[in-house]
């Protein structure tokens, strides 16, 4: 299945009672990548009081991951609220950095809320995204005539061929989006190849 995930990373500016809140949006489709964004925004912003932070990794209709950081904010008003824009956007794989410049005016919990919400929500709306598929990884054992057509057929369903081994018969290890598994199946059944589909994880 594929679904949207960001196309580049944007930064935008949001105001309010002085305070300048940025937010970073980007692609991130690890925890490390995450982090490795949110050192990168710390540089930028060294003397900022708040880089709060919230990441959602793979399918946005079933993450595989998501996490979240206040950053020295009151409990639950900077990074739950930028989580909980990430979760109605539909956009996967998506690390939101929230930097802010206090302006010496208090918002209160209820506004900080609605601050960190607005930034992040201003970011995502901004954000241009691209379709990612996800690709599956599958082992075929092969004749070596057969090398060539399974190449061949590989690159027609989009996939790729990550690994090939050769000993009696040739192991190809290739990577198919998963709507094309089925398919890729009954187009070399014929051929009486040893297929191994990948787990449901």
């Amino acid at each position: 299945m594929s679904y949207p995930v960001p196309a580049q990373q944007i930064e935008t500016l949001y105001e309010i009672k002085k305070s300048k809140f940025i937010a970073f949006a980007a692609f991130a489709d690890s925890r490390e990548a995450a982090m490795a964004h949110l050192a990168n925004v710390k540089q930028q912003y060294p003397d900022a009081r708040h880089h709060c932070w919230a990441y959602l990794l793979g399918n946005p209709h079933s993450p595989s991951s998501a996490a979240m950081a206040d950053d020295g904010e009151p409990s639950g008003t900077a990074g739950k609220p930028i989580l909980n824009v990430l979760q109605h956007k539909g956009v996967g794989d998506v690390m939101v950095i929230v930097t802010r410049y206090f302006g010496g005016i208090k918002l209160g919990a209820g506004g900080l809320v609605r601050a960190y919400s607005a930034s992040a929500q201003q970011a995502m709306e901004q954000l241009p995204t691209r379709e990612e598929v996800r690709l599956y990884d599958v082992s075929i054992d092969i004749d070596f005539k057969h090398e060539q057509f399974i190449r061949h057929l590989c690159e027609q369903f989009s996939g790729k061929v990550v690994n090939c081994s050769y000993a009696q018969h040739v192991t190809v290890d290739v990577q198919l989006p998963s709507h094309t598994i089925d398919e890729f199946q009954e187009k070399t059944a014929a051929m009486a190849i040893d297929f191994t589909r990948p787990d449901s994880t």
